[in-house]
């Protein structure tokens, strides 16, 4: 077998104070041994405060799954900021992510990106994706939880005109509807896709808390694999609907305990955490050992948010207490955690600062 360290060695002696791949990607932006980057090939206008942007992956990137997300790295201010994005491709092609602006980094990538641009990735991941065998499916999307479902969408509507597939998408008003432009003429193209566009500005909310409102768009929902992504309310009402659908069909069948005609058939993804339900508390002193910065935190404040407001490099990816990318450890004191209000704290610990917050005086090693 050929050894192909001593042209390493020639190339680093040709290529300092440089490294070899550094010259490389002078030529080809996405090449990088140590980061898995993506080159924008395309940015598309979807709405006033969104946008669709297309990347190059380099290698190191796996083809994503329909429904898939993945983190995506940007440079603010000289700090590498990490956020989790739905792609919204369909599956076998180059992918893509879209940004509706809120907040520093998605206002930053909706207003700033353009062809050329260099992103940091992390591979696709996530278990939101289509079944493995084919069924009536219906989705249940509000304002960008469109954005898993569209990839669903591309990918199975095209492919497979008998595809069984209602859905059913809510938003304030037709303007701020991500894609309908696209989903109306896939409706018009695909007789076995239905799309119901909700306008909460004209209609009021989509209520869930009854099944008669679902029952008069599609009467057949509790028989479908259902699909749902957008706001936590949202998804909270669809979630009780399901199981208490779930519970009467075991009761009706003498089965209880055994699962329904509905049991089972709802797959939620969900963008963010509802931090209130654990509540606050007296906060505290956070320390971060390694930045040499202290800093007084409330206890209603993630010690993430904390961290970068004190200009401490924070570690982080989905926000939401999901891809542990911000397991950091704890070298004293208590934290909250904010989805359940439980105190805990051993020294050592790995703690996600993203949904921790200060329980009185914290050490982080940070």
């Amino acid at each position: 077998m050929f050894n192909f360290r001593p042209l390493a060695r020639i190339a680093s002696v040709l290529t300092t104070p440089l490294a070899p791949e550094d010259v490389l990607a002078l030529f080809n932006p996405v090449y990088s041994s140590r980061q898995l980057r993506g080159v924008v090939t395309k940015v598309v206008q979807e709405t006033a405060q969104s946008v669709t942007i297309f990347f190059r992956p380099g290698r190191g990137w796996h083809a994503h799954l329909a429904g898939q997300w993945a983190r995506i790295g940007v440079e603010l201010n000289g700090v590498r900021q990490w956020r989790s994005y739905s792609l919204s491709a369909p599956a076998g092609e180059d992918p893509a992510i879209t940004v509706t602006d809120v907040g520093a980094v998605s206002g930053a990538l909706v207003r700033e990106t353009k062809v050329g641009d260099v992103l940091f990735l992390a591979p696709p991941q996530g278990d939101f994706v289509l079944p493995e065998h084919p069924r009536s499916l219906l989705m249940l999307t509000a304002g960008s939880g469109i954005t898993p479902v569209m990839s669903m969408i591309r990918t199975l509507v095209p492919s497979r005109p008998d595809a069984d597939v209602v859905l059913i998408h809510s938003s304030r008003v037709e303007d701020e509807s991500i894609f309908r432009e696209e989903l109306a003429e896939l409706a018009d193209q695909f007789p076995n896709f239905r799309l119901v566009q909700w306008h909460t500005g004209g209609r009021g909310r989509l209520s869930f808390t009854s099944p008669a409102a679902l029952e008069e768009i599609c009467p057949d929902w509790k028989e479908r694999a259902a699909y749902a992504c957008g706001p936590e309310s949202f998804l909270d009402d669809a979630e009780a609907l399901w199981n208490e659908a779930a519970l009467t069909a075991a009761a009706t069948s003498g089965e209880a305990g055994t699962g329904g005609a509905a049991e089972g058939s709802l797959t939620i993804e969900r963008f963010s955490t509802d931090l209130t339900r654990g509540g606050g508390g007296e906060g505290g002193l956070v320390t971060f050992e390694a930045s040499d910065r202290e800093v007084m935190a409330d206890g209603g404040v993630p010690l993430l948010d904390v961290g970068e407001d004190a200009g401490v490099l924070m570690p982080s990816g989905c926000r939401m207490g999901i891809c542990h990318s911000c397991l950091t450890p704890l070298l004293s004191g208590n934290v909250r955690d904010l989805r359940t209000g439980e105190v805990h704290g051993e020294p050592g610990e790995l703690i996600q600062t993203c949904v921790s917050a200060a329980a009185g005086p914290v050490n982080l090693k940070l």
